[in-house]
This record gives structure tokens, C-alpha cells and sequence, in this order.
């Protein structure tokens, strides 16, 4: 056992150094020199680990970079994404980012299938350890702007880049300075896809008009919420939110709310690197 753990520790100090230095040259030297691996074997003992090879990994995690900025930084150059991914011509990266998102850039770009792009990212988890360790406070009410999405959990980007839209477009709810939360009401794991529910939430000061994005008004209840702080990747956030219900609920003492689970987003990707993510995870309780 102890020498399994040992295993891992190394694989995933590599994962690490891979999310930490994605802009740099990630040779199969460098890195095996991270693992303390023999460059003969480490391409067979990451695949087997991670499930995927080394290079198509770095790979993914730059295109999924790209993606990001290609939706949510629409001013910003294809070429300089590009570039910003490691590759050297506009057309290797439109073949590489086709290839596996089966969408060019610029169609990627105006209509986004996110269905597609969920199917790449699934196999691919943050192997960051987060620590179960939960503070009590006291929740003040908060009113907030609200778009509900309700569909399937991998179309959330979609719902997102509308709220997004809205928020730029009034300033009502400025990002550089209101919070921005995510109130989940069910498990994406218990329901049909077509129940889940998710609302994408930002902090306002008066209560919003009507608006041709659908965004309305509700509020974040007052009261006590224990709060669990989730480092990296959202992609498997959900596994921070099963600890806090199956391991720390339990053995608290603390009796759950009628009110649902919520995030706060303290930063976001791709203006944060992926790795510096973080976000709290807000469990109300009586």
C-alpha cells in the first residue's frame, strides 16, 4: 500500500508540474525527471495512470485553454491563441483543435458544441488532493441576478456565455467587483439529464428589469453554512462537494438547511491558470 501511494504521489506531482508549466517546454526529460522515472518506461506508466498519453494530455490541457478564449475572449485573435497553445501556425492549430473537437476555431468560436467538447475532457480529472477541512460562517443575504439553466450539466457553457453577455452588456452585476456564485439544486449523477437544475447567479445592488437574456432576480438566504474551499480544476468539484456531504456532514454534528448547495467563484479560466482555480463551496446548515 504504502508503496502504491508512493506511485501516485509521483504521478500526480507530475500532473501538477504539467498544469503549473503549461506555457513552457514539457519534455519527456523534464518531466520524467519530476516522476523520478526511467524515460524508457514513463510514456507506459502515465498512459496507464492517467489513461491517456503524456503528449495528447499537455495537448488537451492547452486546447482546452484555447477553447475557453476562443468563447469568452472573442476579441481576441485566432492566431494569437494559437500561438498561446504551443503551436507555431494558425493551421496546425485549426487541424490539431478540429481534430479532436471536430469543429474548426472559428466555428468552435460562433456556435460551440459543448456536448462534443465534454466527451474529450471526461477522462481527464485534476489530481490535486483537496483537504477536508470546513469553516462554519455566518451567510449574509445576498440579492443576486440570476440565469437558470436547465438541461443537461454540459451545456452549463452555454447558459454561461449568456449570463456572461448580460453582465457585460448592462454592468449591472460587474465582475470586477460583485461576486459570482452557482446555486446547484440537483445531483448531475441522480437525475435525467433534461431535470438538472443549475443557476448561474451574480451579485447585484437593486433589483434587476426585464431583459431579453431571461436573467431574473432572487436572493441567497441569510444564515450559518459550512464552507469547504475547492482548489483547481471545476471539472471535478463534484467530488469536493460529495466529501463535504458524505465525509464531513456525517461526522459534524450539523443538521442541513432547506436551501441548496452553492459555489462561489473566486477566479475564473482562462484568465487563471486552471491549476490556481479556486472556488467555496457553501453548505447551508440550521
Amino acid at each position: 500500500m504504502a508503496s502504491i501511494k508512493h506511485y501516485e504521489k509521483r504521478m500526480m506531482a507530475v500532473c501538477d508540474y504539467i498544469y503549473k508549466h503549461l506555457d513552457e517546454d514539457l519534455s519527456v526529460e523534464t518531466l520524467c525527471d519530476v516522476a523520478c522515472f526511467s524515460k524508457y518506461h514513463f510514456h507506459r506508466q502515465f498512459s496507464h495512470f492517467m489513461g491517456i498519453g503524456v503528449f495528447k494530455f499537455v495537448q488537451l490541457l492547452r486546447l482546452k485553454r484555447a477553447s475557453y478564449e476562443l468563447v469568452f475572449n472573442k476579441d481576441k485573435r485566432i492566431i494569437d491563441i494559437a500561438m498561446n497553445a504551443q503551436f507555431d501556425h494558425s493551421e496546425s492549430f485549426s487541424r490539431a483543435f478540429k481534430k479532436v473537437f471536430l469543429q474548426s476555431p472559428s466555428e468552435f468560436r460562433r456556435q460551440p458544441n459543448w456536448l462534443q467538447w465534454h466527451q474529450e475532457y471526461r477522462p481527464i480529472e485534476n489530481h490535486r488532493k483537496q483537504t477536508l477541512h470546513a469553516n462554519i460562517v455566518d451567510f449574509a443575504q445576498t440579492n443576486i441576478a440570476v440565469f437558470e439553466h436547465r438541461g443537461p450539466i454540459e451545456q452549463v457553457m452555454e447558459s454561461s456565455a449568456i449570463f456572461r453577455n448580460w453582465r457585460m452588456r448592462t454592468g449591472l452585476s460587474p465582475v470586477s467587483s460583485s461576486r459570482t456564485f452557482g446555486i446547484i439544486y440537483d445531483d448531475p449523477d441522480k437525475v435525467a439529464p433534461e431535470d438538472f437544475r443549475f443557476d448561474i447567479a451574480g451579485e447585484v445592488l437593486f433589483p434587476i428589469g426585464d431583459n431579453e437574456e431571461g436573467i431574473i432576480n432572487k436572493t441567497l438566504s441569510e444564515g450559518r453554512c459550512a464552507v469547504l474551499r475547492h482548489y483547481g480544476s471545476h471539472d471535478n468539484i463534484s467530488d469536493s462537494v460529495r466529501m463535504l456531504y458524505g465525509t464531513w456532514l456525517p461526522n459534524s454534528g450539523e443538521e442541513l438547511r432547506d436551501a441548496p448547495c452553492f459555489f462561489h467563484w473566486l477566479n475564473f479560466f482562462p484568465e487563471t491558470p486552471e491549476h490556481e482555480l479556486i472556488t467555496d463551496i457553501y453548505l447551508p446548515l440550521t
